[in-house]
């Protein structure tokens, strides 16, 4: 049986309570629509660099968090939420029933491979995983309305992903696509990437950017969602 709700918790999403997703990832917003989850959108900036001598865990923590820091500031300063393409300059107490945040990491031998500075470093990134196995870890939170800074839940989901052999030529090409310009790990698994992988052990969506099962038994347990 699923533990009561927490009493920062309002109505369950399931009653008409969005759920505030506090990212700028199109990817995201179509898993949330995909399982049919209703949520406002909104961008939110954090840095993102990797400290010097970060593990992959404590990089995921720490941006997580800020990101659940960060939304918790009034979107009537300067930003807003999207409700289908409109936006609306709103406080998430009023407008949310609960904030969720996530970060997508790709790790190989214990080094974060993050966004691709160019095509160059792209290249590197795709040549380096190519014919071996490699990880996604999406972090996810999720956040009161009324105090979003404060973690209901927290949970870390990781994928190993197998990249097929690949020529100097065929990585060139694959990057020359533009695809993976803003992804981790210079690829997009649901796009022109899915020819380089061979092998998914684990959540599909959680390389896509969203643990969806994993997202969804979280707001079951937070009665959020039935």
């Amino acid at each position: 049986m699923a533990p009561p709700p927490d009493p920062a918790i309002r109505a369950p999403l399931s009653e008409g309570e969005p759920l505030l997703l506090a990212s700028a990832s199109p990817r995201r917003r179509e898993i949330m629509n995909q399982i049919g989850i209703p949520s406002l959108v909104s961008k939110i900036d954090v840095d993102e660099d990797v400290r010097a001598g970060e593990s992959p865990d404590a990089y995921l923590v720490r941006i997580v968090l800020a990101k659940l820091a960060a939304a918790s500031k009034p979107f009537a300063q300067g930003g807003g939420v999207k409700r289908g393409d409109t936006l609306q300059a709103v406080n998430i107490a009023s407008a949310a029933g609960a904030v969720l945040v996530a970060d997508t990491s790709v790790i190989d031998d214990g080094a974060i491979l993050g966004k691709p500075a160019d095509d160059a470093e792209a290249e590197a990134m795709i040549a380096r995983l190519a014919g071996k196995t490699h990880e996604v870890w999406t972090r996810f939170a999720i956040g009161a309305p009324e105090s979003p800074a404060r973690a209901l839940h927290e949970e870390t989901v990781k994928t190993k992903v197998t990249f097929r052999a690949l020529s100097s030529e065929q990585v060139r090409a694959y990057v020359a696509s533009g695809e993976g310009k803003d992804k981790a790990g210079a690829y997009a698994v649901q796009g022109r990437g899915a020819a380089l992988v061979s092998r998914i052990d684990g959540s599909y969506s959680n390389v896509v950017g969203l643990p969806a099962c994993e997202v969804v038994v979280a707001l079951e347990r937070l009665g959020l969602w039935i």
